[in-house]
């Protein structure tokens, strides 16, 4: 079997792995940067992999790139404070990126510029010049590249979707959707020194509810076209000190064929609420569905019976992770790619630039070309 076939039949993420020499069914080795909250969840991940190595981790705090490097003990990691080291490195295959959001699209285009395929937490960027610059990077690779969107990779989920992407609520006309939080985040807490800064972070509705907005996409099956909406600081003023991130938000998003979609977000939803803080209510011409928790469809009309779309399954934490690692090794297609994660992002960004702006946004607008 000559190289060319190789490319057809594994894909070009193997086919590099064989033509520099490395045994596909090896271990891939891999760097983390960034070992904090998300990085240390993803760090466990990768160690319970049995085709990926802990070659390298980073981080500038200290105490977390301590406590990271004993967590991944048994690959024995070189530790580094500055990132650009962890990408030199020859045996780092893959990369995983963790770090406030401003630099993820930095750093994701170092990595995939130097051939190493790409893990990088949501969101992809923080502005649309990150992400089009990234997209434009990530295309012109032949390296893997995984967004954080790890609800693409729930089973329930996706079954779910895919229902309502078949019709089972006939043509989906409206979606609701909110993501409330009951707190702030901890003003003295380890994100703290970042968070806060809406050019660092991005803001909830940014560096959080991208999550949220993605799934809307995903069953909406587009993304939206123009918003408008409202956002403020109205519980937390000036908490902490030079706070520029709202804690509030109500904004409407319209996507092809007029379809709406309204959402919410707000950092003081009291926990003893009924009807919990989260939820994407899905309308078609047929009836609705609860996508979040009971993913249950309601008919339209007074004698329709609900029915279950998609029953419980057993979920793997880390689904996300070994999907990466089955592209990288076999050429496996991916639960999300550079696509989704920059509609993902693109879609916050576009909702806190209507905010921000206080008029309607178009994806126009954004000048990024998916």
């Amino acid at each position: 079997m000559n190289l060319n076939r190789r490319h057809f039949f594994l894909g070009t993420a193997v086919a590099a792995r064989v033509a520099s020499g490395q045994d596909v069914s090896s271990r891939v080795g891999t760097g983390v940067i960034g070992t904090g909250g998300r990085g240390s969840h993803l760090l466990r991940g990768v160690l319970e992999q049995p085709n990926a190595k802990v070659v390298a981790l980073c981080d500038i705090k200290p105490d977390r790139l301590d406590k990271a490097a004993s967590t991944a003990a048994k690959d024995n990691p070189t530790t580094y404070t500055d990132w650009r080291r962890v990408i030199e490195r020859k045996d780092v295959e893959a990369v995983y990126i963790a770090t406030p959001p401003h630099l993820h699209s930095e750093m994701a285009i170092a990595a995939l510029k130097a051939g190493k395929h790409v893990y990088c937490e949501k969101p992809i960027g923080v502005t649309a010049a990150q992400v089009r610059e990234l997209v434009a990077v990530a295309r012109a690779t032949n390296r893997v590249f995984v967004p954080g969107q790890q609800m693409r990779s729930y089973k329930q989920l996706g079954e779910a979707v895919r229902k309502i992407r078949e019709g089972v609520i006939g043509e989906v006309i409206m979606v609701k959707a909110q993501r409330h939080a009951t707190a702030d985040l901890a003003h003295d807490g380890s994100s703290g020194d970042w968070y806060f800064d809406v050019t660092k972070g991005g803001g909830y509705l940014i560096e959080q509810s991208v999550h949220n907005l993605d799934l809307c996409n995903w069953v909406i099956g587009a993304h939206p076209v123009r918003a408008c909406g409202f956002g403020g600081i109205l519980m937390y003023k000036n908490d902490p000190p030079g706070r520029t991130i709202f804690d509030c938000g109500s904004i409407t998003y319209e996507y092809p064929g007029g379809v709406k979609m309204s959402f919410t977000q707000n950092v003081f939803h009291p926990r003893g609420m009924p009807n919990g803080n989260q939820y994407v209510y899905v309308y078609g011409t047929k009836g609705a569905v609860d996508l979040i928790s009971a993913m249950t469809m309601y008919p339209l009309g007074s004698g329709g019976t609900p029915t279950v779309l998609a029953t419980k399954q057993e979920e793997s934490q880390h689904a996300h992770i070994a999907a990466f690692y089955e592209s990288v090794t076999k050429g496996a297609k991916l639960p999300a790619d550079i696509t989704i994660g920059a509609t993902a992002a693109l879609t916050s960004i576009l909702g806190h630039e209507a905010m921000v702006r206080e008029r309607v946004v178009t994806w126009k607008e954004l000048g990024v070309e998916l």
